[in-house]
C-alpha cells in the first residue's frame, strides 16, 4: 500500500550499507559515547541526509516513504543512540534550516549538512524548563546588528560534537516571544559538557552554556518572535518519527525474542510452547501491527499536507509506551540472559525508556490531546489564518 519496488530496492541498499559501515561498530560507539564524524560523511555521500531536501541544495527530493524506510532501518539497529545522533542532524537541524532558513543560510549550513561535512543540533530544552518551551530562560538581547545570548541548554543530542546549533532564546524578555538562532560552535562564549546517560549511549548528549555570545542578526532563523510556532510545527514530524522508531524497534525486538524462545528449552521443550508466553507474544504482536498501521496512515496524511498535532501526539504516546512494554516483557522471556549486555534486550530495554521522555513527555502529550479533544483547542501552521 505504501512502498513500491523502488522503495524496496532502496531499503536493501540501505541495509547493505548499514551492515558494513555501521552494525559492526555499534558496540564500540556505545562505549565511546559518540559516533565518528566519518560516519556522518559516509551518510552524506550515500545521500541519506538529503532524502527530503530539494536537488537545488544537494538532496534528492525523494517522496516521504524513502524517509520512512530510512527511519525503519535505523530503528532495527538496536542502538537508539546511533539513530538519535544522525536523526538530530537531518531530522531536526536540517529540517529547520530547510523550512525557515534564508537562501544564504541554506548555502552556508544546509548544503554542507546534506553532504555530512558539518553536523547540526537543535538546542531547545533547558535545565529548568523541560517540555515547557514557553518558560525558556535563555535570552537574546539585540545590540545594534547583533544579538547577545545568555543562558543554557541541556539533554542536547550532538550537543558537544556538532558544528552549528539551532538554539531557541527569548527575544522578548517581558513576553513570550521566542526566536531561533544559528550559532557556530566556535563562537566565543559557547561551551559544552558531555552528559552520561542510562541509554542512547552512542549519541553525544551535552549541556550547553551561552555566555555573552554575540550572534549577527543575519543568523536569526525565520521571523523574530516566531520560534515557538516553528518548534511546535516541527514537533509533528519529530513525534511521528519517534512513534515509527518505537513501533519498528518493538517489532525487531519481538523477532529476536521469538528466535530466542525457539532455541531456549525448559522442562524438555522450547519455551515458545508454554501457553502463558505464547499469549504474551500474541498480545504484543497484535498491538505492534495495529500501531504500525496507525503510524503509516499518519505518514500518508502528512504527505498530503495535513497538520497532525493531535494525531502525532497520540501516535508517540501509544508507540513509545508499547516499546517500553515490549522491552520489559521480551527481556523477561530471555530470563537471566536478558539482563546480560551480550544479549540485545539489555540495550533495547535502556533505549526504549527514553521514548516517553524525549520529544515531549507522555504527560505533555496527554495534555495536548486533552486540550484538543476536551477544550476544542486548534493549532494552526505558521502563516495560516
Amino acid at each position: 500500500m505504501y512502498f513500491n519496488s523502488e522503495h524496496e530496492i532502496f531499503r536493501q541498499s540501505l541495509r547493505d550499507f548499514l551492515a558494513k559501515a555501521v552494525r559492526p561498530h555499534l558496540d564500540e560507539w556505545e562505549e565511546a559515547g559518540e559516533v565518528p564524524r566519518s560516519v556522518f560523511q559516509q551518510f552524506g555521500e550515500m545521500g541519506y541526509f538529503g532524502l527530503a531536501v530539494p536537488e537545488a541544495y544537494g538532496g534528492s527530493g525523494a517522496d516521504i516513504w524513502y524517509s520512512v524506510v530510512l527511519q525503519e532501518e535505523l530503528s532495527k539497529l538496536n542502538s537508539g543512540g546511533f539513530g538519535a545522533a544522525v536523526g538530530a542532524h537531518f531530522q531536526l537541524a536540517l529540517t529547520h534550516l530547510l523550512a525557515e532558513g534564508t537562501e544564504a543560510q541554506k548555502q552556508q549550513y544546509l548544503v554542507p549538512g546534506v553532504r555530512g561535512e558539518c553536523i547540526g543540533c537543535l538546542a531547545i530544552t533547558e535545565p529548568f524548563g523541560g517540555s515547557d518551551i514557553q518558560s525558556l530562560r535563555t535570552t537574546a538581547i539585540r545590540e545594534g546588528d547583533h544579538f547577545v545570548i545568555n543562558g543554557s541548554k541541556t539533554f542536547i543530542t550532538n550537543g558537544v560534537n556538532s558544528d552549528f546549533l539551532i538554539a531557541a532564546a527569548k527575544t522578548d524578555p517581558h513576553g513570550k516571544g521566542i526566536t531561533l538562532f544559528l550559532i557556530d560552535r566556535d563562537t566565543p562564549g559557547v561551551s559544552a559538557t558531555k552528559l552520561k546517560k542510562l541509554g542512547w549511549r552512542a549519541s553525544d548528549t551535552g549541556e550547553i552554556a551561552f555566555d555573552d555570545v554575540r550572534v549577527p542578526a543575519t543568523n536569526l532563523l525565520g521571523d523574530e518572535h516566531a520560534g515557538f510556532f516553528y518548534i511546535m510545527q516541527h514537533f509533528v514530524s519529530e513525534r511521528l518519527s519517534m512513534a515509527l522508531g518505537a513501533v519498528i524497534g518493538s517489532e525487531h525486538a519481538l523477532q529476536a525474542t521469538l528466535q530466542h524462545m525457539s532455541d531456549r528449552e525448559a522442562f524438555g521443550r522450547p519455551i515458545n510452547k508454554f501457553q502463558v508466553l505464547r499469549h504474551r507474544i500474541a498480545q504484543m504482536a497484535t498491538e505492534i501491527e495495529a500501531n504500525k498501521a496507525f503510524v503509516y496512515q499518519l505518514y500518508q496524511r502528512l504527505d498530503r499536507g495535513d497538520y497532525l498535532v493531535k494525531e502525532a501526539s497520540m501516535a508517540k504516546l501509544l508507540c513509545t509506551k508499547l516499546a517500553d512494554k515490549v522491552a520489559t516483557q521480551c527481556l523477561q522471556m530471555y530470563g537471566g540472559y536478558g539482563y546480560m549486555e551480550d544479549y540485545p534486550m539489555a540495550r533495547f530495554f535502556r533505549d526504549a525508556r527514553l521514548g516517553q521522555i524525549g520529544g515531549g513527555t507522555s504527560e505533555i502529550l496527554c495534555e495536548i490531546i486533552a486540550k484538543m479533544v476536551i477544550d476544542d483547542k486548534a493549532y494552526e501552521k505558521v502563516g495560516t489564518d
